[in-house]
């Protein structure tokens, strides 16, 4: 029971409410009506309304409102001792009697969408009263009976317990479907594996359909009574295909026809192909799967298997064979590139294929590397202009030619340790004349080996020497550039010191050991 219950409202009117548009539920997993009311230890009683085992809430609400409509977001369970019924001594001839006063209490609830109500017994009333039952029935509103030893809290407790099994449930659900979905587009047929998993994992039908609209592989089926159309989803497949008569397109579409869930979802090869996914319920953890799903098969239709991927698969065979990588560069799309790291923002979680192939694509390339460092390495075409992506931090190098992809390469992971240390989402590599260009590179090459040999020999010591002059000799931004502890910077760059023989705070010094870093 409420321990504080409300004042009462005024009465409703019996005259029905107007028609409301369907509610949008809370974004919590639904609660089956019948799983509560199995709950022993509540002891609540289904006593008016539909039996059905498809009833469903969101959540737990108690007031004593006579009038809620203006106040729910839809799926309620609400909870009520009955404070707000006008007493049968006060009633006069202005106020409804019990049957139109519950009349208009109840429609309002369903019209607000209000999933059920629950009643509970003492202090206020020792019984449902007989006209709420009746107005319950009329509406299709299930009513509870809550006994006088079961509180409001502890039903909402209930709810949000099985909620959370709920949630649980789903996202078990939707990391075994993750597995199974990654595991088949690892097979030789990776296309109808992944497509023969989706429809298990539905249990419904999943199709490919190509840039034309035609279906080129299918899996799984619907029930004999489900009788959808084929056109139906062929429909809704139009949707979301690319076409050159009008705009952009939706990513995805959905649509029920004669009971079956449909669904359509766009690939990002950028090439036409639509995943198409029809079943006869919507699960929750459903559309997460099918998404899944349908990055996969972005991948498995995407560019790599054009010609232009073909062009890409023969140049990197001529590199291996000793080709020049000048001679190659054709093939693969430019002449300038800019070499790209990043890493998950944060404290993400490392990066796999999947999310590599992602970020890859959305820097508009398909030359990717996830590598076991942690970093992914993306080659782009020197006329894209890398942009922030939202989730990575980025290291961006100066356009090179193929002769100058290493350094290029050294370029972007100085410039991503200086976006991690300074917390900036991308970090591009500066390219414009220096005062190093007036010296030969062969004598620039000799005088900073000469400079650097006590050192050299120890890769930590020159890399943590780098970045702290390039960090302007911050100890906390360099321990972050290097994921090391601030007092193992002290350490190094003393040791660097005292084998350079060098004063560091040294203006001169620090210009002089930077020129020497960046040419040796």
């Amino acid at each position: 029971m409420p321990e504080e219950p409300q004042p009462p409202s005024a009465p409703l009117s019996s005259t029905p409410p107007p028609a409301a548009p369907v509610p949008a539920v809370p974004p919590t997993p639904p609660v089956p009506l019948s799983a509560l009311l199995a709950r022993e230890d509540l002891g609540l009683r289904l006593i008016a309304g539909p039996a059905e085992p498809d009833t469903v809430i969101h959540w737990a609400h108690t007031s004593e409102m006579a009038d809620l409509y203006p106040y729910l977001l839809g799926g309620e369970l609400l909870l009520t001792a009955g404070v707000h019924v006008p007493a049968a001594a006060d009633r006069d001839g202005d106020t409804p009697g019990p049957e139109e006063y519950f009349d208009g209490y109840v429609s309002r609830i369903v019209a607000a969408g209000g999933a059920a109500l629950g009643f509970g017994l003492a202090p206020v009333h020792d019984t449902v009263p007989p006209a709420l039952v009746a107005a319950c029935d009329t509406y299709g509103l299930p009513l509870l009976e809550v006994p006088p030893r079961t509180t409001f809290s502890g039903v909402a407790r209930a709810v949000w317990q099985l909620m959370a099994q709920a949630r649980l449930a789903e996202l078990r659900r939707v990391t075994e479907a993750q597995q199974s979905l990654a595991a088949a587009a690892a097979r030789p047929d990776p296309v109808p594996a992944v497509l023969r998993q989706l429809a298990r994992r539905v249990d419904g039908r999943a199709a490919l359909y190509g840039p034309e609209g035609t279906e080129l592989a299918h899996a799984g089926r619907l029930p004999a009574d489900a009788g959808v159309p084929g056109e139906a989803l062929a429909e809704l497949v139009g949707v979301v295909r690319p076409r050159e008569d009008r705009g952009p397109a939706p990513a995805s579409a959905t649509d029920t026809v004669d009971g079956v869930h449909l669904t359509a979802y766009a690939l990002g090869s950028g090439r036409g192909f639509v995943l198409g996914v029809a079943a006869p319920r919507r699960d929750p953890g459903d559309h997460t799967i099918a998404s899944v799903a349908s990055v996969l098969l972005s991948l498995l239709t995407g560019e790599h298997q054009s010609a232009s991927g073909a062009a890409r698969t023969a140049a990197l065979v001529r590199l291996l064979l000793g080709t020049a990588p000048e001679a190659v560069a054709p093939l693969l799309g430019g002449e300038r590139w800019v070499v790209v790291h990043a890493r998950p923002a944060g404290d993400g979680p490392a990066p796999d294929a999947v999310s590599a192939s992602a970020l890859a694509a959305a820097l508009g390339s398909t030359l990717v590397d996830a590598g076991d460092d942690g970093v992914v390495r993306v080659l782009v075409p020197g006329d894209r202009a890398p942009a922030a992506q939202p989730g990575w931090t980025c290291g961006v190098s100066a356009p090179a030619d193929p002769r100058g992809w290493a350094a290029a390469d050294a370029q972007a992971a100085r410039a991503l340790a200086r976006a991690r240390a300074t917390r900036a989402a991308v970090v591009q590599h500066g390219e414009r004349p220096a005062l190093a260009d007036l010296v030969p590179p062969a004598d620039a090459e000799d005088h900073a080996r000469t400079l650097l040999a006590p050192v050299a020999g120890t890769p930590a010591l020159t890399e943590t020497l780098r970045t702290w002059l390039s960090l302007h000799g911050s100890w906390d931004r360099t321990a972050v550039a290097l994921s090391v502890h601030r007092n193992t910077v002290r350490q190094r760059v003393a040791r660097c010191a005292a084998l350079l023989d060098a004063d560091l705070d040294d203006p001169d010094v620090r210009m002089e050991l930077w020129f020497a870093l960046r040419e040796g």
